[in-house]
């Protein structure tokens, strides 16, 4: 097709059933995929039950990130079919894995009801969900891709980005009226079942729509002309010129854009909910309303990288927010909870240990108590979701917990008797509350003093990021690889990318600001990471926006 054709062609019938049935698949996907991440806290009470708190969230967050470990072994399965087999076929199996193993979820006994079973099955299912995902993306992308004339690749594609922000919306809706319809103690009893069973009506509306498409042109040409790849695992990673182009697309474009992505969703509703003590309803609404606001925004970037090119808008946002995203979250905390803002500013807190009484506070089998006297300060902190910083004191001496002026001595609860430290535990968390307090720190956010303008506006920037890194994502991945083999080819860095340096963010920075006490410590993380995609991608990638991807 010529470039003046290009110009003159619209979205026509087929073309809109095309675009419609590739992404409202991918949003029952992505729907399913983060009604887990979504309901994390619930899911640690239901299914982690039998370690203490703060093991049981990370074990939590840890089966979340599961799904996202195996997504790259997917996109290699189902990238392999998807070369060999076609792109229709192989995203209809995808799909249906997603929808059943989902649906799975929400009839699983919990950990109360059949022990460590509960957790196992519940992990068996996220490997599942994440082998399936592997798939689904690459397929969906490269159909409308290679459907898509010369000129709109991003454009069309663009509409393949929505769904990922749909999908999570969708799930933060129905989740909350869920729970608005049976109550927050029956929905955290039996309630947040709901959103998974109901995963397998969408499933059957979108088996019906996907069925109606035909193969892709790009890929019935190739079939027909006998260009097709029978290795198509070794021709895309096997060969050092197809492997570069991998590396690269993973390290100049995929890993930015991938924790760029999560911080910007994930992390922003894990930091309202988990350390700044927002309703957990009024943080979903809060989220949605910036997601709904956002959403046009990736047709807008990924029409512009049609005329721009893809590489300029991806790393400009990667730079973005590598540079603001500190002052940003600062400012949420003020914005969405200033009485802890005001008293982390007024009454900083300090703990005073000897380094070696401090363990690092993760138990995979909920065995072992941390109760040296370290251990228990900044355990109860951790939960509260105070901010603290660490200073030494002399070896074997009992830690004391600062705040402000007010000094508070913790339990060596290691050298106590089992009666002494259960009447001393108490007392020195009674002590702790009074001096938190005293210094203005809630225990949770007060809902009528969350600036939501505000809140909301913060969160549309961070969205902002991910819409400018996400739009033009597929179009620049697809235009990368051969038809013979893109499927594969661009499937493993994008899941490399966003199931390992995206999908593990909530965990690893939760993990950062639990050994460090500094709930902004986490962003490092996804910092790091953005300012490696704008140097490997600005120094190192060439934008492609105008090949042709049929040859």
């Amino acid at each position: 097709m010529t470039d003046a054709a290009a110009e003159e062609h619209t979205v026509d019938r087929s073309d809109r059933l095309v675009i419609l049935a590739s992404s409202v698949g991918t949003v029952i996907e992505w729907y399913d995929f983060y009604l887990y991440g979504s309901l994390a806290a619930i899911i640690t009470v239901q299914f982690f039950s039998g370690v203490n708190e703060t093991t049981g969230y990370i074990f939590a967050l840890m089966a979340f990130a599961a799904g996202f470990a195996v997504r790259p072994f997917g996109a290699v399965v189902f990238g392999r079919l998807g070369d060999l087999w076609g792109r229709k076929n192989t995203f209809l199996v995808t799909m249906l894995l997603m929808g059943l193993s989902t649906f799975v979820v929400g009839l699983l006994p919990s950990y109360a009801a059949i022990g460590v079973a509960a957790p196992a099955i519940l992990i068996a299912m996220r490997l599942v969900q994440g082998l399936a995902l592997g798939g689904e993306y690459g397929g969906a992308a490269t159909y409308v891709a290679e459907h898509a004339p010369p000129g709109k690749r991003g454009l069309y594609t663009s509409f393949i980005q929505i769904t990922a922000t749909a999908g999570l919306m969708l799930s933060l809706l129905v989740i909350l009226g869920v729970r608005t319809a049976v109550g927050e103690a029956a929905f955290q009893a039996w309630g947040w079942r709901i959103p998974f069973l109901v995963s397998i009506l969408l499933l059957g509306v979108s088996l019906w729509i996907r069925l109606k498409l035909a193969e892709s042109p790009a890929f019935r040409r190739m079939k027909a002309e006998g260009r097709a790849s029978s290795t198509p695992l070794k021709d895309s990673f096997g060969r050092w010129p197809n492997l570069k182009l991998v590396l690269l697309a993973l390290f100049g474009l995929a890993a930015g854009q991938a924790v760029v992505w999560y911080a910007g969703q994930f992390y922003a509703l894990f930091f309202l909910e988990k350390t700044l003590k927002v309703d957990p309803a009024l943080a979903n609404v809060l989220v949605a309303v910036a997601l709904l606001l956002a959403t046009p925004f990736f047709v807008f970037w990924g029409w512009l990288s049609d005329r721009v090119g893809r590489k300029p808008i991806i790393l400009t946002g990667c730079l973005l927010a590598a540079l603001s995203y500190f002052p940003l979250f600062h400012a949420l905390t003020e914005a969405a909870n200033p009485q802890l803002a005001r008293a982390t500013a007024a009454a900083p807190v300090t703990v005073v240990a000897d380094p070696a009484d401090c363990s690092f506070q993760f138990d995979p089998v909920g065995k072992t108590a941390f109760n040296s006297s370290c251990d228990l300060a900044k355990s109860y902190l951790a939960k509260a979701g105070v901010t603290y910083g660490n200073a030494p004191t002399a070896s074997g001496a009992t830690a004391v917990v600062r705040v402000g002026a007010a000094v508070v001595g913790s339990v060596p609860g290691d050298r106590l008797s089992p009666e002494e430290f259960g009447a001393a535990r108490p007392a020195f968390e009674a002590r702790l509350a009074a001096a938190l307090a005293e210094a203005g720190y809630p225990l949770k956010a007060d809902s009528a003093q969350v600036n939501r303008p505000l809140v909301v506006g913060i969160l549309f920037v961070l969205v902002l990021y991910v819409t400018m890194v996400y739009g033009p994502i597929a179009a620049a991945l697809v235009e990368m690889f051969p038809t013979q083999i893109r499927y594969t080819s661009m499937s493993l860095p994008y899941h490399i990318g966003n199931g390992w340096f995206g999908g593990f963010l909530p965990t690893t920075a939760f993990a950062i600001v639990a050994a460090t006490g500094n709930i902004y410590a986490g962003l490092w993380y996804p910092v790091a990471v953005a300012l490696l995609t704008v140097v490997v991608g600005g120094l190192l990638l060439r934008d492609r926006k105008d090949v042709d991807i049929h040859d």
